[in-house]
């Protein structure tokens, strides 16, 4: 026998394949130890180890059979070997720079969300309405998509406040106090397709605003102080859908104006105090074609003149302009005439004569008197076609009087002589001839 010192340093003779005190069994012998690679087993910190060896495992309690699985799991666990824990962890710290760098590169490449400001990721959306904001903020992310501004005090937009949100669709000014928008406010937006500018103080447009808006479909100016809109305002807009100038102070529309609206199909002019005179006749024209394609109105009521005070302009006939004709013809004969030099009080005062002798007499440059202009007003052609017809009327009532006063006394005229010849007394008769003057001076 064999002292116990001896015995363990023996190694143990075990069958191969099997273990002995619950161990793996090592290789006896020379040559590198036995390794094996891990199964994957999913996700998690099993595929960060590398190979494993039996020599590894010895002093730790491994149950008998246990599966690759179950070794690997005891492994990791609190109390098992030092040496894959090890590993574990030099391999882990640079997992976990690589980590912390990915994380920050992240969160420097988010978008940051303006002060105050609420937004959404999905969306894309930055509500700041309602803050009172006096400046449109300049932190607004660059892959905006909606921007709602409503409800501020903005007075003035700079011509650089949109000017890196390209990828900008809607836009919402309403509600604020904007009383200017510089030409090259909207410049840079060119995927915008709704812009919303009701409730504001604009007072005029410049024609080279929504000239960079190729895809804006909704366009809402209601609720400002609009007088006209100047010509070219909507040549850059062929896919507009819905146009809103409903409450402004619009008495007149150029036709000329809305003609590259091609796609229009909603269009809102109501609360304006519309004159219906010459002025907007050409445009009447514009809305029989537009409601003719399916285009639709909510209404354009007159206020001026009284007789049409509260009609619907698309119901008010087309014979009530023809006199626009007649002045239209007036005005193109006067425009013909040769222009001559431009009068002055001067001009007005007749020239001394010079002495020696009488120069030939000079076409007289003196200024003409100017007519003074005529109302354009379907009042006062009522009123013309009304009086012409009283008058005709007298006139035609004048004829017949006097025709059939006429025709009496024509038929009692020769009454009377046929009565005259009948009585006709004897030649000579002086009594007869005395009764005679009597009868005619009775007649007459």
């Amino acid at each position: 026998m064999s002292s116990p010192s001896l015995q363990a340093d023996l190694p143990r003779k075990t069958e191969p394949g099997g273990v002995a005190g619950g161990f793996p069994a090592a290789r006896v012998g020379p040559g590198p130890p036995r390794t094996r690679q891990l199964p994957r087993v999913g996700p998690g910190p099993f595929l960060l180890l590398g190979p494993w060896t039996d020599q590894g495992t010895r002093g730790s309690s491994l149950p008998t059979g246990a599966g690759p699985e179950t070794r690997a799991a005891i492994m990791l666990a609190p109390g098992s070997s030092p040496k894959p824990r090890t590993r574990l962890v030099l391999q882990w710290k640079p997992i976990s720079w690589l980590t912390y760098w990915i994380a920050l590169c992240a969160a420097e490449a988010l978008p940051a969300c303006p002060f105050s400001c609420s937004c959404d990721s999905r969306s894309l959306e930055v509500d700041c309405s309602g803050l009172g904001l006096t400046v449109v903020p300049p932190d607004v992310p660059a892959a905006t998509r909606t921007l709602l501004l409503q409800n501020n005090r903005l007075s003035s937009l700079p011509s650089w406040a949109f000017a890196n949100l390209s990828s900008l669709q809607r836009l919402d000014l309403s509600n604020n106090f904007l009383d200017r928008l510089p030409r090259a406010a909207f410049g840079d937006l060119a995927n915008l397709t709704e812009l919303q500018l009701r409730n504001n103080s604009l007072r005029a447009l410049d024609p080279e605003l929504l000239r960079h808006l190729p895809r804006l479909r909704h366009l809402d100016l209601s609720l400002n102080g609009l007088a006209r809109l100047p010509p070219g305002l909507f040549d850059g807009l062929p896919a507009l859908r819905s146009l809103s100038l409903r409450a402004n102070r619009l008495q007149s529309l150029d036709r000329l104006t809305f003609e590259p609206l091609a796609s229009l199909q909603l269009l809102q002019v109501g609360d304006n105090p519309w004159e219906c005179d010459c002025h907007l006749r050409d445009f009447k024209h514009w809305l029989e074609w537009f409601s003719y394609r399916g285009g639709r109105l909510d209404q354009l009521a007159c206020t001026l003149p009284k007789e049409l005070r509260g009609k619907d302009m698309r119901v008010v006939p087309m014979e009530m302009f023809n006199y626009c004709s007649q002045l239209e013809d007036e005005n193109s004969s006067a425009g013909l005439e040769v222009p001559g030099p431009p009068c002055t009080k001067a001009s007005l005062e007749p020239a001394k004569p010079k002495p020696g002798p009488e120069p030939e007499p000079e076409p007289s440059t003196a200024c003409p008197q100017k007519q003074r202009p005529r109302p354009v007003s379907v009042r006062r052609a009522i009123g013309t076609v009304i009086i012409a017809g009283v008058v005709c009327g007298i006139v035609c009532i004048m004829m017949v009087v006097a025709a059939a006063y006429g025709c009496i006394y024509a038929s009692l005229m020769a009454k009377y002589h046929r009565e005259l010849k009948k009585r006709q007394p004897l030649m000579g008769d002086p009594e007869g001839e005395h009764e005679d003057q009597k009868q005619i001076s009775s007649v007459a």
